[in-house]
């Protein structure tokens, strides 16, 4: 059992140390990353397509990288905005690792890019995990969801910068309850900003792209209690700094292949039942620029 935890924080522990020494990297040439996170099928695709539009149409040179088990639909959208874009397939990965988009940057990021967008795998669990030396990470809901969300994804939703509902446009079909939904991650990251979008009604149009660029430009950033509570964990067992602070969630797969998450403390070393995935970007099946 120890082996396993052992080998789950090399394994977070050497992302994290990608993960910094990519940040400096993007930063010393000027670009800032903005990490997206959400559930399959909450149109995080559709609202980042019009984001690039709009960035297209305002000269703002921005490019975007998204990852996908299969497929390469949603480069093939996000192209129809006009700025760079990459197709990452992860062939059953489950997530993004710094190491990973490192490799997958070099020699095809443009150098005058201000902000590069990472649409990472559908998926609130394990994405969560990961450093990816983002300067803004944004977790997405739509309406449809459910308002407990936040509540049964708290680790994705406690480290986020930012919070963005999606559907607004249905939300009332729906019986959406805002007001439910903003309690829940108040709960969980006290004092994030919840924003409201619609790709197809157009609510929040930009509003992806400004705070982006405000981050870039050095504008405060949310600090999650979360993060603050892991930096003050590690300094006290090791006297160490952190980057980030994450928590972060194993992953153990049970006879048949599923895959079961449980969440833990990774600032805290808390003891977990599951197997790291390895970091090797071999990992990566293949990518079309």
């Amino acid at each position: 059992m120890c082996r396993v935890v052992d080998l789950q924080q090399a394994v977070l522990a050497k992302n994290d140390a990608c993960a910094h020494t990519l940040r400096e990297d993007l930063a010393a040439r000027g670009t800032a990353v903005v990490n997206l996170l959400s559930s399959p099928g909450s149109g995080k695709t559709a609202l980042l397509e019009r984001e690039l539009t709009l960035a297209h149409s305002r000269g703002i040179p921005v490019a975007a990288l998204t990852a996908d088990l299969a497929t390469e639909n949603d480069a093939v959208r996000l192209a129809r905005s006009g700025v760079p874009v990459k197709q990452v397939l992860t062939d059953g990965l489950c997530h993004l690792e710094a190491e990973m988009l490192g490799g997958h940057l070099h020699g095809w990021l443009p150098a005058d890019t201000r902000l590069l967008f990472i649409e990472n795998v559908g998926n609130l669990v394990c994405p969560a995990s990961y450093d990816l030396g983002e300067t803004l990470r944004i977790v997405l809901a739509s309406v449809t969801e459910g308002e407990d969300k936040p509540l049964k994804y708290p680790a994705a939703f406690g480290l986020a910068h930012l919070v963005v509902v999606t559907k607004t446009d249905i939300a009332e079909a729906v019986s959406f309850d805002e007001k439910e939904f903003r309690a829940n991650v108040e709960r969980i990251n006290p004092g994030v900003e919840v924003v409201l979008t619609s790709a197809r009604g157009g609510e929040g149009d930009g509003l992806l792209l400004d705070r982006a660029l405000a981050a870039r430009d050095g504008a405060p950033v949310h600090i999650p209690v979360m993060t603050r509570k892991s930096h003050h964990v590690h300094d006290a067992e090791d006297g160490q700094p952190h980057d980030e602070g994450h928590t972060h969630e194993g992953h153990a797969h049970d006879d048949e292949g599923h895959t079961h998450h449980g969440e833990h403390a990774h600032a805290a070393r808390a003891q977990d039942r599951g197997h790291a995935h390895p970091t090797d970007s071999d990992t990566v099946a293949s990518s079309r620029s």
